[in-house]
């Protein structure tokens, strides 16, 4: 395993929200206990907090995603999830193992996939994946079969016995996560793997997830791509200025923060008629308009669209395009901090 630099930290976010699902846990015990368990991760530079006081649990079987846009503090908590970064408060336990000091036993349970390729360019992908498994204590047929099997999962069969340095940049990460899953760990750590890859590649790397996910694989899943932790993720925890500010279902964090729906119609006619017709519907919260389009906050926006559509026409305007856009987690994190999940920091 290899570490990455720390990430910075912007100012301090708002209070943590409260979610239901994440509050009131007790202590798991016997065969029900979460794959990972981590409380009150704490990691400061100097007088910079970089991690604050982060805690959250991964069930087995479970893809728990950690969202939060650059310099948020994600790499440095998997760091000291990993044993790769030495905490400054805070505990981590790993199958009911504590991830403290050189715990051989947690580590082995941990397959870690960095942001940066960890391959040696000169050899073959089979050769990394057989030099990677003899570190991991993998020897002769079982070593072999094993590689086979990892080869034929991350979909390079028929490049596995090229040059790592003439890969893709998605085939390259597709083989640093075979390393991680030579072993066969309870847990896979992946910090932010389809970073700077092409689209074709980002979802042959997702589809791979997916289906490890599927196998029951626990997986935590470090992203700032909104849409990623939508798709692949159980739950998911907001992190943000180091902290956990929410943590729950994609479903879930949208309801925790109230936001409507919004029902988009760009017409032409009397819009201005349109508009103040609207704002009189049952669901309708709120309505702006100008130049030629009406924009209506709503919470059911289907129950309410057959509605706006018999107004456009007893109006007399005519639609030329309808629109709705419901709330996401991009919604979710710009209600909680005031920025967007890509903002600059």
């Amino acid at each position: 395993m290899s570490s990455s630099s720390p990430e910075a930290a912007p100012p301090r976010g708002p209070e943590r929200a409260t979610n239901p699902t994440a509050a009131g846990r007790t202590a798991i015990d016997g065969d029900d206990r979460p794959i990972l368990d981590c409380v009150g991760l704490t990691k400061a530079y100097g007088d910079r907090l970089v991690v604050d006081d982060v805690s959250f649990r991964i069930g087995r079987g479970e893809t728990y995603g950690l969202l939060g846009p650059n310099g948020a503090g994600k790499t440095t908590v998997i760091s000291m999830i990993c044993g790769l970064l030495r905490r400054d408060a805070g505990a981590v336990m790993v199958d009911g193992l504590s991830m403290a000091g050189d715990d051989r036993r947690a580590k082995a349970r941990v397959g870690y996939v960095p942001q940066d390729v960890a391959l040696y360019p000169d050899l073959t992908a089979r050769e990394n994946l057989r030099f990677f498994g003899r570190l991991q204590n993998l020897r002769g047929r079982v070593l072999v079969r094993r590689v086979d099997e990892v080869v034929e999962l991350i979909g390079l069969t028929d490049r596995a016995d090229d040059r790592v340095d003439s890969f893709s940049g998605g085939m390259k990460r597709r083989c640093n996560i075979g390393v991680a899953l030579l072993h066969r760990p309870e847990l896979l750590v992946l910090d932010e793997p389809t970073v700077g890859v092409d689209p074709q590649s980002r979802h042959a790397i997702l589809d791979s997830i997916a289906v490890l996910g599927g196998q029951g694989l626990s997986v935590l899943y470090t992203t700032h791509y909104m849409e990623e932790a939508e798709r692949l993720c159980d739950r998911i925890g907001i992190i943000d200025a180091g902290r956990i500010i929410a943590e729950g279902t994609s479903a879930e964090l949208v309801r925790l923060v109230h936001e409507q729906s919004r029902v988009r119609v760009d017409a032409t006619g009397d819009v201005a008629a349109f508009a103040a017709a609207c704002g009189r519907l049952d669901g309708v919260e709120g309505v702006t308009e100008a130049a030629g389009r009406v924009e209506l906050l709503v919470t059911d926006p289907g129950a309410v669209l057959v509605r706006v559509i018999e107004t456009a026409a007893d109006t007399g305007i005519t639609p030329v395009s309808v629109g709705v856009t419901e709330p996401d987690l991009e919604t979710v994190f710009l209600d909680l901090t005031g920025r967007a999940l890509r903002d600059p920091t």
